[in-house]
C-alpha cells in the first residue's frame, strides 16, 4: 500500500518543479555614454504559466540593478529565446552581470559578465 501511495503522490507532482533554473546563454551589448541596449538569450525548460523564465536583469558587481526586462509569457517551444531591453549605467561602471529569473527557483542559473562598449 505504501508503494502505491508513493507512486500516486509522485505522479501528482507538477513537472514545473523539475524545470531547473533560468540560464543566460548569450549577451550582446550596444550603446554608449550611459544608455545601453542588451540582447539577451535565455534558456529555461519552461513548462507553462506556472513555471517559466519571467525576467532578466542587468546588475553591477555590487548588486545594483541597472535594468530589468520582464518576460510576460512562457516560451515552451522557443528555447533558447532572445529578448532585448535597455539599461542606464553610470559612466564609472565598466562591466555588468546579466542574470535571469524564473517563477519557481528565482535567481540562480548561469550568469554572464560583460564589458560595456567604449569603457
Amino acid at each position: 500500500m505504501r508503494k502505491l501511495l508513493a507512486v500516486l503522490f509522485l505522479s501528482t507532482l507538477s513537472t514545473s518543479a523539475f524545470a531547473g533554473e533560468a540560464d543566460v546563454v548569450d549577451v550582446k551589448v550596444t550603446g554608449s555614454g550611459e544608455k545601453f541596449n542588451f540582447s539577451v538569450a535565455v534558456k529555461h525548460a519552461d513548462t507553462g504559466w506556472e513555471h517559466f523564465a519571467n525576467r532578466w536583469e542587468v546588475v553591477g558587481e555590487d548588486g545594483t540593478v541597472y535594468g530589468t526586462r520582464i518576460l510576460a509569457h512562457p516560451h515552451v517551444n522557443e528555447q533558447p529565446f532572445t529578448r532585448s531591453g535597455n539599461a542606464t549605467i553610470p559612466i564609472g561602471i565598466k562591466t555588468v552581470i546579466v542574470r535571469a529569473n524564473d517563477l519557481v527557483h528565482g535567481l540562480g542559473g548561469k550568469e554572464i559578465k560583460v564589458s560595456l562598449p567604449g569603457r
